[in-house]
Formats: C-alpha cells, sequence, structure tokens
C-alpha cells in the first residue's frame, strides 16, 4: 500500500506547524486582534512552507484558509475574500491567454522572430526584453497585464524555441528568460506613475498626507536616472547569477529562421490571437477613458478566445497553472487583508518607530524605506502592500522631519521594485514563477541579490540625481 505522505513532507509539515503554533500561543500584542494574531501565525507557517515546501504552494495555502475558518478565526466570507479580488482574476485571465498564444503558434512565430533578430546571445534577448518593457510600461496602466498578459507569453515560447523547457534543460535559457522578464517589468513599474496601478495610492498619499504633488511628470523626473541605470545592469547582472548554459545562439538563430519561413503566413487563429492581443493593449491603455478594469479586460479577451473555439471550454477548465494560481493568490491576499484589518500591520508600523527614533532626519528615511522594502515579504500583493503601509510610515516620517520629497521618491519607486523579494508578491511575478522554470528557492535567492542591486543603485545614483533636483 502506498504511504499517504512520505516521511520527509511529514517532517517539513511539522516544521510548519510548530513555527505556526508557537507563534498563535504567544499573548497578541497590545492593540493587535488576537484572532489577527492568529491569522499572522497562520500566514508565518505559510510562508516557510513555501521555502521548505512539505506541498505545493496550492494545497499550503487551501490547508491555511480551511484552518483559519473552521478554528472561526476568520469567517469564511473572509477567507474567500481574495477569490474576489479583480487582480486574482486579472491573474488568472493572463495564465489563460498565455495557453492560446502558445496553442496557436502566434507566441512561437513572435519568439522565432526575436531569436532571428536578436537570439545571438541569451544576454541579447534579456535586453529585449528590458526594452520591450520599457516601451510599453508608459502606456499599460497593469504591470500585471503588461508582464504578464503581453510578455510572459512571449518569454515563454521564447523558452521553447531554444530548446528550453521547465521538465527539460530549464537552465539552457528558460529560467534566465523568466527572471529577466519578471524583475525588468517591475523596474519599468517603478519608472512610470501608470507604470502600476498601485503607483497612484502612492501619489494620492502624496497628496493627502505632505501636500505634495507627485505627478506623472514629477515620478518620471525623479525615476529615469536610476531606473535607466538599473535597466542597463539587470540582465546582465542576471546573467551572470543564473548563468545560462546556452551562449552562442547563431545555430539557434539559423533554425529560427528557417522554422519561421516554414510556418508560412498566419493561420486564422494565429489572426484571431493577434486581433485579441491588439484588442487588449487598447482597452488596458485606454481604460481611463471607458472605465473597465484590467481583470474584465482581460476576461473579455478569454471569452472572444472561447468563442472563436481558439481556445475551447475544456482547454480552458484544464489550465492547471491558472486554477493553481487562483487558490495560492487568492488565499494570499486574504490573508493579508486580514492582517490589516485586525491591526497587525498597524502595529508592525507603530513598533517600527520605535527603532528610528532619534536618528537623522535623512537616514529615518532611508531606514524606513528599507524596512519597507523588506516587509514586502508579508504581502501577496504590490498595491496592497502600499495601501497597508505607505500612509503609515509618510505618517512616522512627518513626525522624524524627513525630507517630503525624498521620503515620497523612497515609497514611490521601493513600492514595485521590492516585488523582487519573492515568487508571490505581484501578478506578473506570479505568472513568470508558474510557468515552472524557477524553483522557488532559487527564485527567493536570486530575489535577494536582485534586492541588494535596487538599493545599491537607488540609495546611491537615486539619492545623488534628487539631490540634484533639490530634493533633500
Amino acid at each position: 500500500m502506498t504511504k499517504i505522505l512520505e516521511t520527509h513532507t511529514m517532517i517539513r509539515l511539522a516544521v510548519c506547524i510548530v513555527i505556526g503554533a508557537a507563534i498563535w500561543l504567544v499573548p497578541a500584542p497590545e492593540n493587535v486582534d488576537q484572532a489577527g494574531w492568529h491569522v499572522l501565525a497562520v500566514f508565518v507557517a505559510t510562508l516557510v512552507s513555501f521555502l521548505i515546501k512539505p506541498l505545493t504552494m496550492g494545497p499550503m495555502v487551501l490547508l491555511a484558509i480551511v484552518f483559519l475558518s473552521a478554528t472561526g478565526t476568520l469567517r469564511f466570507a473572509d477567507a474567500l475574500y481574495g477569490f474576489g479580488d479583480t487582480v486574482v482574476w486579472l491573474v488568472v485571465a493572463a495564465f489563460l491567454i498565455a495557453g492560446s498564444v502558445a496553442k496557436t503558434g502566434l507566441g512561437r512565430r513572435i519568439a522565432l522572430a526575436m531569436v532571428a533578430k536578436l537570439g545571438h546571445t541569451t544576454l541579447g534577448l534579456g535586453y529585449s526584453a528590458a526594452v520591450a518593457e520599457l516601451i510599453l510600461a508608459p502606456f499599460v496602466p497593469s504591470n500585471t497585464a503588461r508582464g504578464g498578459g503581453v510578455m510572459a507569453p512571449i518569454m515563454n515560447s521564447l523558452a521553447h524555441a531554444l530548446d528550453s523547457k521547465p521538465d527539460d534543460n530549464p537552465e539552457r535559457a528558460g529560467s534566465y528568460l523568466m527572471l529577466v522578464g519578471a524583475h525588468s517589468n517591475l523596474v519599468t513599474a517603478a519608472m512610470f506613475l501608470t507604470g502600476m496601478a498601485g503607483n497612484v495610492l502612492v501619489s494620492r498619499a502624496a497628496k493627502d498626507i505632505f501636500e505634495v504633488d507627485f505627478g506623472w511628470g514629477t515620478w518620471l523626473l525623479g525615476s529615469i536616472v536610476p531606473g535607466l541605470v538599473t535597466l542597463a545592469v539587470l540582465p546582465y547582472f542576471l546573467h551572470r547569477l543564473v548563468k545560462p548554459t546556452m551562449r552562442d545562439g547563431r545555430a539557434a538563430q539559423q533554425k529560427a529562421e528557417t522554422e519561421l519561413k516554414s510556418m508560412g503566413k498566419l493561420s486564422q487563429h494565429e489572426l484571431i490571437m493577434a486581433t485579441v492581443f491588439a484588442l487588449l493593449l487598447i482597452l488596458w491603455v485606454s481604460s481611463p477613458l471607458h472605465g473597465l478594469g484590467t481583470g474584465v479586460v482581460a476576461l473579455i479577451g478569454v471569452s472572444i478566445l472561447i468563442l472563436t473555439g481558439v481556445q475551447p471550454w475544456s482547454e480552458t477548465t484544464g489550465n492547471s497553472g491558472a486554477w493553481d494560481t487562483l487558490i495560492w493568490l487568492g488565499g494570499l491576499v486574504s490573508m493579508a487583508k486580514a492582517l490589516k484589518d485586525k491591526g497587525v500591520i498597524d502595529w508592525f508600523a507603530n513598533s517600527v518607530q520605535v527603532y528610528v527614533t532619534g536618528f537623522d532626519a535623512v537616514m529615518v528615511a532611508v531606514l524606513l524605506a528599507v524596512i519597507y522594502f523588506y516587509s514586502m515579504y508579508a504581502f501577496s500583493m504590490l498595491t496592497g502592500h502600499i495601501a497597508a503601509m505607505a500612509g503609515a510610515f509618510f505618517t512616522i516620517a512627518i513626525a522624524a522631519g524627513s525630507p517630503p520629497l525624498l521620503m515620497i521618491a523612497l515609497f514611490a519607486y521601493f513600492s514595485d521594485l521590492c516585488g523582487c523579494t519573492t515568487n508571490y508578491s505581484s501578478g506578473p511575478v506570479c505568472i513568470y514563477y508558474g510557468l515552472g522554470y524557477v524553483k522557488a528557492s532559487h527564485w527567493y535567492q536570486t530575489g535577494f541579490l536582485v534586492s541588494l542591486l535596487h538599493l545599491g543603485i537607488w540609495l546611491s545614483i537615486g539619492m545623488g540625481w534628487w539631490k540634484i533636483l533639490g530634493w533633500w
């Protein structure tokens, strides 16, 4: 008879349970709801499970929300809150669209064209992804729509064209391409007010708390220098970290040119897919005019693909990556919201204030920004992180006398760059990770090193540029 769970799985589960129980049994700090503290215990145990992997993310998050509901820690409706979140459904829709891009062959055609033009090295392909993100970012006000809906399917198809698949030679090129795609997306999200939907929350908080108009032009003025430097360094930095085994791509270029010719003209399904692609871009860019959310737009695209037969319903329901992501991402969003609603996040922000008292005002701004950056480990969405933390930390900065524009700039750009830390930080990161080329432990390790790169550039070149601008 087959064992229900292997011994190593049970040991890892036990480690998660012990850590969660240890936090659970500690009395909640003052001003923190006991239920909120219990949510924190389960949330930390869940994060530990992502690292030691007793089971995959989906079942671990499902166990967490079932436990919180069964113990009465959260109402069942509150535990299911994340499954109705629009960004979660945008991610699901992007997975479904990615499947159609691959199935129709359009993604392969685009990927082969990229290989033929730029594929003499994997490094060249990395820079092409960064440039594509930079071009799209000002006009697509959702980094999930841009990275997950547009770029990720192309990067996935590109990896396949280079004979690199999640279960077959991922180290050849796929791992590098997924990482450079995800991290470039976060940099371009940071560079433009319209690069990520949640950026508006920082701009609004700057107006409400500091009475500073940190609008589109000011945002770009502050980000242009450190942002371009980061994009110039990042593909090479990741190339050195990941070290893809494919070096000389000339053979791949010749193969790509041959296969591109053999594909012939665009098929009917490719034309439909290309039209849907264009429609999605137009609707995402023009969202301020028609008011449709990015998730609704993405599902419109999925609906068209179903109605035209490009993606039959059986294939839609059979996309395990999309529905697995719905489970773990929706559950994480539910727990993150509960942490905020039950006072855990406010307690954390107030606790931080004790440690920054007595420091130089500029140093306080930097310390708060770094703490804010790494607190992203506790969040599953960039927008949720901004909404929960930015206003509270801005208030602490006022008390410390930190320069308003410096504080706003650090938080504006770090609100997106901090997404590098985990594999669940934002929609596009979830999608790139979900493609399966990079293990969770490797994503964490690489993300931490990229975080050091960001801090090094933005706290040196960035602050130097802001000094020239007179922001501090």
